[in-house]
């Protein structure tokens, strides 16, 4: 028996022009709609965000959203007809829906191209500013850096190199601010970039670095590199000094790691100790809002973000700039096919000319890498309505008031220095142009979501804005402001009023819910390798390793010496440990994942008799990048963490609108043979929030491991080990012979050796002529590929970064990484431990208190001293030194392809 609604009851027309409406909740098939004059049956069932016509659309005539073209139909689609792409399509069979899908789309993607005439532009005119203010109490800095929401003492990471170090400091820090309730928090910046040769985004990145010692929410700031890499301290005030940014008015101090990890803990906390009494002595005092510079961004998008949240903040974005403030919209591959909106109301010709210059530098940028910008769109966006990008841009466009002017288009990071609305150049990656907006001087960020993203940065407060009040409802605890009640007839002056009053509390201290929450994370937008298309075609048809061993030479010098090692027995294999992991399936899963690891550590669970520890593997990958080949290196790499050996349970942990969600996850364990049934899976949006999904995990481990039987030991020799080798620069000969001789005893017993591509040690004719039967030796394993072969491997690695190449070693399943130091001793991984050696007497000299064996005596005798060392580790008597001190870093690589979208 069919169902009968009123239009209003069930559906919403952005704008009365429009030929398709957006179901206001799920509609099953046949659902009998009255809409105006007619009365509408749906053909197919329509889930909440999702479109049917209400008009005639003949084939090759647009589909209309906010009364702009979003697609093309493909044949006749009648009134009640369910209006579906060839994406959607493929992402609702992706996800196993319990209704019967359309056998074809309806649409394409495909709309006019825009064009500016300038013969007909007119310059728009602001409307006036009011004549009075308001104020909020603020953190009043100098006048080139304006006034700051927030007081916090900042820890700043030059490069990826020194993230785990300002990490570790800042958690050590913690116990000191009691006495200082004028400090809002000491809080570290780690990110992952500027830790290789020559990188593109060297420019974006010292400018980004720049506006983030500068923001006015920044008390005082350390700022930290280890004197290597492409970029370091010396180049970072060069930039700043050079582009009049007003270093000189903030607190700060470059700091250079040299020597011991532990060593230079000290020398950071005492620096941090010492500004504490001068940045508590800065108080709060009212201030105009027109010291306000709000940013403006999305993520979780649905395809109510354009109806309800969006709108409020276009409501609020031009109210701030009225009183004299500025805001900033980002995400430039997320206006694509919104370039008529943006640019209905712009303050001169030249704005427009470089907004529209931007898109297309983004657009030759995606297709150096294979991709195009029009596949921004996640999963979770497809399933919750916004079909592709023309559709989420006229959504996103929308906070962007109509009646606003866009007063400037700016670069990545370049600082707003006047008041008024700003475009600001970035990827829609979330994290990603939410820095660029904070070192453009952002002291306050808007952040609408229709799945509900939890998503917050470090010294900027977020306020939360949800769509919808079912999903409002649903995460009550990690959202600030419900703009679904628009939707149930609030006006949009109300919420806008109640919303801007909520910006003066926040702005004024009054903690947003994600500052409660006590998470955040930052990611600068990430480097890209290709600067054309010239190597896109071999890249694109690289041959792939086939994961079969590499012959070695079985003529060892020397015998290997009688050794044992105690392992772990399971039911399928042996293993050095006992693991309980959490993979979350995206970077905004990445910071819950670590907090819930944490609370299950300190509260013992299942330790020690069924497993050692939790671990979590938060990363910056999974949302926002190009697809393809990228986002097979990340679900390969991710699925070889997975399956690894020293992993006794496992589950996946998704934020809930990625493009690599669980059910995408689920998908390619089966086309890799893996059977998914035996891991765990919980959603931080779908099963209700932070506190919910916590508790969920929890009760998923405490069942896994309420079933585990008596953990059993056994015996093995040689054969049973799994080994990584590595160096981070030129090999010796006589550590290079030694390693040779040592892999082929291992790989000729019977156990696993692999090492990178790019190790110092396959350059060298010593440990190549030790261990290889043939000169012309190929990667036999792709990045972060798993592997139960054993024998001699080497892992490509398309990637010249230390920890991203450590985050592929330890996938491929080893159980240890011997990591041979040239330069110093480096970020070790979160569960497979690396034992760091030298041979040579000044970098043991240097790094005595690092390093874990300094290879002294007769070289014959080295590997000697690696395989008791190794026995140690595995059998757990000895922890290796950097991983005690927490110089811990994980990284994804995005490979020759990977581009931020």
């Amino acid at each position: 028996m069919s169902v009968s609604y009123r239009f209003d009851e069930v559906a919403r027309l952005p704008l009365p022009g429009d030929n398709v409406a957006v179901a206001t909740r799920r509609l099953d098939a046949g659902t009998v709609i009255s809409c105006h004059d007619q009365t509408l049956t749906l053909d197919y069932t329509v889930l909440e965000g999702h479109r049917f016509a209400v008009q005639a659309i003949a084939p090759g005539e647009a589909l209309l959203s906010w009364e702009l073209p979003f697609g093309e139909a493909i044949q006749p689609i009648h009134p009640g007809n369910y209006v579906i792409n060839n994406d959607v399509l493929e992402a609702l069979h992706g996800r196993s829906p319990d209704f019967t899908l359309p056998a074809a789309p309806n649409f394409i993607d495909q709309v006019p191209a825009f064009a500016l005439d300038e013969a007909k532009f007119q310059p728009a005119t602001r409307l006036p500013d009011y004549p009075d203010t308001r104020t909020f109490l603020g953190y009043r800095r100098s006048q080139a850096r304006g006034v700051g929401t927030r007081n916090n003492v900042v820890l700043l990471g030059t490069t990826s190199r020194t993230g785990s170090y300002v990490t570790q400091l800042a958690a050590r820090l913690q116990n000191d601010l009691k006495p200082y309730p004028q400090v809002d928090g000491i809080v570290p910046v780690a990110h992952t970039e500027g830790a290789t040769d020559r990188p593109n985004n060297l420019e974006m990145l010292l400018r980004t670095l720049a506006g983030f010692i500068v923001n006015p929410n920044v008390g005082a700031v350390l700022i930290v590199d280890d004197g290597m890499g492409s970029i370091n301290n010396g180049m970072v005030e060069s930039y700043l000094r050079a582009h009049n940014y007003p270093l000189d008015e903030v607190l700060h101090r470059f700091l250079t790691i040299q020597g011991g990890f532990e060593e230079q803990l000290d020398r950071g906390e005492a620096v941090v100790r010492n500004w504490l009494p001068t940045v508590n002595a800065v108080e709060r005092t009212p201030e105009s809002v027109s010291h306000l510079k709000i940013a403006l961004n999305c993520g979780g998008s649905d395809a109510f973000s354009g109806i309800s949240a969006n709108p409020l903040l276009g409501w609020v974005a031009q109210e701030l700039v009225r009183f004299g403030g500025s805001a900033n919209l980002c995400e430039t591959d997320e206006l694509i096919g919104a370039e008529t909106y943006i640019l209905q109301k712009v303050r001169d010709a030249e704005t427009a000319r470089t907004f529209l210059k931007l898109i297309e530098q983004f657009k030759e940028r995606t297709a150096w890498h294979g991709a195009n910008a029009e596949g921004n769109p996640s999963g979770g966006n497809k399933y919750r309505g916004l079909y592709n990008i023309y559709l989420k841009s006229i959504g996103a466009a929308q906070k962007k008031d109509p009646a606003t002017v866009l007063d400037y288009a700016i670069d990545y990071s370049a600082l707003m220095k006047e008041s008024g609305f700003y475009f600001m150049d970035s990827p829609g990656n979330d994290l990603e142009s939410i820095a660029g907006q904070v070192a453009s001087g952002c002291n306050l960020i808007f952040f609408t979501t229709g799945n509900g993203s939890v998503t917050n940065f470090p010294f900027v407060p977020t306020i939360k804005v949800v769509t919808t009040t079912q999903r409002f409802q649903l995460l009550a605890n990690d959202m600030d402001i419900n703009a679904g009640r628009y939707q149930e007839g609030v006006s949009m002056d109300e919420l806008g009023k109640d919303t801007f009053e909520r910006m003066v509390q926040v702005a004024s201290g009054q903690r947003s819910v994600g500052e409660k929450a006590g998470h955040a994370q930052v990611q600068i937008w990430r480097n890209w390798r290709q600067t054309d298309a010239s190597r896109l075609d071999s890249l694109l048809h690289a041959p792939q390793p086939t994961g079969e061993p590499i012959a070695i030479r079985t003529d060892a010098a020397e015998a290997a010496p009688p050794i044992s090692f105690t392992f772990n027995r399971f039911e399928d294999h042996r293993a050095s440990d006992r693991i309980g992991l959490i993979v979350p399936t995206s970077l905004c899963a990445g910071q819950v994942a670590k907090m819930i690891a944490s609370q299950m550590n300190k509260k013992g669970l299942g330790q020690p008799e069924h497993l050692s520890r939790f671990v979590a593997l938060a990363h910056t990958e999974g949302c926002g990048n190009s697809g393809g080949q990228a986002e097979q290196l990340f679900s390969r790499t991710m699925i070889g963490y997975v399956t690894h050996p020293l992993v006794r349970q496992c589950l996946l942990l998704e934020h809930g609108c990625e493009k690599t969600h669980n059910d995408y996850m689920r998908h390619r364990m089966e086309e890799m043979g893996i059977d998914p049934s035996r891991l765990g899976y919980a959603s931080i949006q779908l099963d209700g929030g932070i506190e919910k999904v916590s508790r969920k995990v929890e009760a998923w481990f405490a069942d896994q491991l309420s079933a585990a039987g008596p953990t059993l030991m056994e015996q093995t020799g040689l054969e049973g080990l799994r080994i990584g080798i590595m160096s981070d620069g030129p090999v010796g000969e006589a550590a290079g012979e030694q390693l040779g001789i040592l892999t082929q005893w291992i790989a000729g017993a019977g156990g696993m050796v692999v090492v990178p591509e790019n190790s110092g040690l396959l350059t060298m004719a010593a440990y190549r002529d030790t261990v290889l039967a043939s000169s012309d030796v190929k990667p036999s394993l792709a990045y972060g590929e798993h592997s139960d072969s054993s024998g001699f491997h080497i892992m490509e690695t398309p990637t010249e970064h230390w920890v991203e190449t450590v985050t592929g070693l330890a996938a491929t399943g080893v159980e240890l990484i011997i990591a041979l130091v040239h330069r110093r001793p480096m970020q070790t991984h979160p569960f497979v431990p690396m034992l760091q050696v030298a041979s040579e007497p000044a970098m043991q000299e240097a790094y005595a208190d690092d390093l874990d064996l300094l290879l002294t005596g007769a070289p014959s005798a080295w590997n000697e001293q690696i395989l008791e060392s190794c026995k140690q580790v595995l059998e757990h008597s000895y922890t290796p030194r950097l991983y005690r001190q927490g110089n811990i870093d994980f990284q994804l690589t995005r490979g020759f392809l990977g581009v931020s979208l």
